[in-house]
């Protein structure tokens, strides 16, 4: 049970009432809309409660699919392969619509330094 103190209750009511007085054409569709007719000074905690209510993820959906991609690349055979690996085989999983041409790989590795120097 939420327990409000009467400057809560108060703002809350008044907020009410902002957003009866508004026309139709003019009243909040979603949290950014209401965070922009919200007065922060006059509003505090409802502006806070907006603001946390836009930042919520509307669903987890990207989240699971970022595990379940996860978990079909750490297989059992690949359970010894590093994490510098298995974080590059995620990004590429992931982003796989994104198109990476051998040259930009090439370059990549090469500005990379290496253990062994090569010699030819």
């Amino acid at each position: 049970m939420i327990v409000y103190n009467n400057g809560e209750k108060t703002e809350f009511k008044l907020w009410q009432r902002k957003l009866k007085s508004l026309s139709e054409t003019n009243k909040p569709k979603n949290a950014m809309d209401a965070i922009y007719i919200c007065n922060e000074a006059m509003y505090l905690n409802i502006f806070k409660l907006l603001k946390i209510l836009a930042t919520l993820p509307v669903s987890s959906a990207t989240n699971e699919r970022t595990f379940s991609t996860l978990k079909r690349i750490k297989t059992y055979l690949r359970n010894s392969t590093s994490e510098g690996r298995l974080n590059g085989l995620a990004m590429l999983s992931i982003n796989k619509n994104d198109s990476i041409t051998p040259d930009e790989v090439l370059v990549e590795l090469s500005n990379k330094k290496r253990r062994l120097e090569f010699l030819l």
